[in-house]
């Protein structure tokens, strides 16, 4: 009965496992840029002395699902869309380089340029800190021109450029914090090729009604192997009363 509860148990912590990243996903569902995490399962026969009897089921790595989301238009200056593939390079918690699809920009109190998730905009030289301005523009190849408070309505002056990056997908990994970083450590370098639309938002990729189909066959799959593990129990229990008849 060991090899029975051992396989129903690996199933349930994996199922839940599983449970957790659907959850997270549907709570992003509306998030700018969002990418939806996936997940997969696996047999693993566990290898010891002997043959491997006993098996247990294994979440696979977790994959990112990077199918664009739906572009919303706003007119809105500083809301902005990576036309094709793409990322634009932030500034992590942890003050390293990371990269997001989320375009939805703001400038605080400081003149910094951030992102809705107040992580900083990162340009030539790092974060973009604008001066005060009467006018801002931002053209397609994330060049960023003001125009100062006073100057003619024609005087634009261009003070940073938005480093846009587009590194291989394959050697991407989400962080905890959402965002995307190499795999290696390494920065991906800028790339001129990518492009941004003004006045536009990329919406979450998530499906919430594939992830709500999702969530309801996990739960009916935990409880599955739930069941098995209580049948192990009773069975184990019925084999041991016979053995003390006898």
């Amino acid at each position: 009965m060991d090899r029975m509860l051992y396989v129903a148990m690996s199933g349930a912590k994996e199922t839940m496992l599983s449970q957790a990243i659907t959850a997270n996903n549907l709570a992003n569902a509306s998030t700018t840029g969002f990418r939806a995490d996936m997940h997969q399962f696996r047999s693993m026969p566990v290898f010891g002395p002997g043959f491997p009897t006993r098996a247990y089921a294994m979440e696979e790595r977790e994959q990112i699902d990077f199918s664009p989301g739906a572009m919303e238009s706003t007119g809105r200056d500083l809301d902005l869309a990576l036309r094709g593939p793409g990322f634009i390079a932030v500034q992590g918690v942890d003050g390293k380089e990371a990269y997001s699809r989320r375009g939805d920009l703001r400038i605080d109190a400081n003149g910094l340029l951030s992102n809705g998730a107040g992580r900083p905009v990162l340009g030539n030289g790092g974060p973009i800190a604008l001066p005060p301005e009467a006018k801002i523009e931002i053209g397609s190849d994330g060049t960023i021109s003001i125009k100062p408070q006073g100057a003619h309505a024609d005087a634009l002056a261009v003070v940073d450029r938005i480093k846009l990056v587009n590194p291989p997908l394959a050697d991407l990994r989400k962080g905890e914090d959402g965002l995307l970083r190499l795999q290696s450590g390494d920065l991906a370098p800028a790339d001129a090729s990518v492009e941004v639309v003004k006045g536009m938002l990329e919406g979450s990729n998530v499906s919430v009604v594939n992830a709500l189909v999702e969530m309801i066959d996990l739960s009916r799959r935990f409880e599955l192997q739930v069941k098995l593990m209580e049948a192990s129990k009773d069975t184990d229990t019925s084999g041991s009363s016979i053995l003390r008849q006898g």
